[in-house]
């Protein structure tokens, strides 16, 4: 029998499931998402207690240094994916579908969706789009594979939108907006991203859907919360969309402790006495002993 979860807090020791999205939603409790791409980085979101960790294919931009997301690949997504795999044990693990992953064909979809978990040890994945990807989501939810939609400024569309810019600010297409959040949800999707979209419109969507929506850069009336972590946490330098808040400035720590490294070596201060390794003095005067008489 399964366990009643409905008067249970959910714990961050808990293995955080679809399931357990749904009920965040019903009972109005937010959920909390960011992105990861490795090992020490899962690591420390799943010990803060994170609900779910998205291996997003915004590492193209913030770890692998490309101008966007297109050129991410399937095989750089599973890579990281792994990594982040073997440091999370409580969230719920999302891969993100890279470009061209999903949008040949549904049969190619449904291999490429089944690798993130068969070999990447993801619970589910993400991919872009509405209306035009609903049979995508079917033929990948009928294979007993979670899917998150995701729809507004969709990165891997950046060339049709003419750059990364807010979606769904004219009322056609916020009307084209909701109409797709339907039809997602209708074709399976536990959850639904909403990116950099009007904060009214993201509530009213939120609203009227029975599964949980993630907003980032859409205001405070989505079901739950989600950033890229570099962002957050001050690591990428390029810069900075106006929906973050900048927890901390790690770029700039680190460029100051690696000046400082180079200073020091540069001046002698390391490695200092504290840092070397040391030799028993009898087995020092044996090497040179042995030394002397091989000379």
């Amino acid at each position: 029998m399964s366990k009643d979860l409905s008067n249970s807090s959910f714990s961050p020791q808990k293995k955080i499931t679809t399931h357990i999205f749904r009920m965040k939603k019903q009972r109005g409790e937010p959920i909390s998402m960011l992105t990861a791409y490795d090992y020490p980085t899962a690591m420390a979101i799943d010990k803060a207690g994170i609900d779910c960790i998205l291996v997003g294919d915004s590492l193209g931009m913030v770890v692998l240094g490309y101008e966007n997301t297109l050129p991410v690949t399937m095989e750089d997504m599973l890579h990281h994916c792994r990594a982040v795999a073997r440091g999370a044990r409580n969230a719920l693990l999302i891969g993100d579908m890279p470009f061209m992953s999903y949008q040949t064909s549904i049969e190619e979809a449904v291999r490429n969706a089944g690798r993130f978990l068969q070999e990447a040890g993801m619970d589910g994945v993400k991919l872009e789009g509405g209306r035009a990807r609903l049979d995508c989501v079917r033929a990948i939810v009928e294979t007993g594979i979670p899917v998150m939609g995701h729809l507004g400024l969709t990165p891997q569309s950046v060339h049709q939108f003419g750059g990364f810019k807010a979606q769904a600010r004219e009322h056609e297409a916020a009307l084209r907006l909701i109409d797709d959040a339907h039809l997602l949800e209708q074709a399976g999707c536990f959850s639904i991203v909403l990116e950099a979209v009007p904060a009214r419109l993201a509530t009213l969507i939120s609203q009227r859907l029975d599964i949980p929506t993630i907003g980032i850069g859409a205001g405070p009336g989505c079901d739950g919360q989600v950033l890229v972590t570099h962002d957050l946490i001050g690591l990428f330098d390029r810069f900075t969309p106006r929906f973050v808040r900048k927890y901390a400035s790690l770029y700039d720590e680190m460029r100051r402790a690696f000046e400082t490294y180079k200073s020091d070596i540069e001046t002698g201060a390391f490695p200092a006495n504290e840092h070397c390794i040391d030799m028993p003095e009898e087995e020092w005067q044996s090497l040179l002993g042995e030394l002397g008489e091989l000379g």
